[in-house]
């Protein structure tokens, strides 16, 4: 299938929003992620089925833990 795991059905991408804002979601490949720019929230998508729960989103506010901007 894709790189690291299940790949989400284009279709599906096409017809999700966000849940918070009923905005656009941009599909992030690499992180497996949704991304609500409005919202400012990463949607997480685990074996090919995004996780659309609020509580369930990273805040894109808050440092990425793999993305190296912050040293320890």
């Amino acid at each position: 299938m894709g790189e690291g795991g299940a790949t989400v059905d284009p279709k599906l991408l096409e017809i999700l929003v966000c849940p918070v804002t009923k905005g656009p979601l941009r599909y992030d490949a690499k992180a497996q992620e949704l991304i609500s720019e409005q919202a400012k929230l990463a949607y997480p998508i685990r074996d090919g089925i995004p996780i659309m729960l609020a509580e369930e989103a990273r805040s894109l506010d808050e440092p990425d833990e793999g993305s190296g901007q912050q040293s320890s």
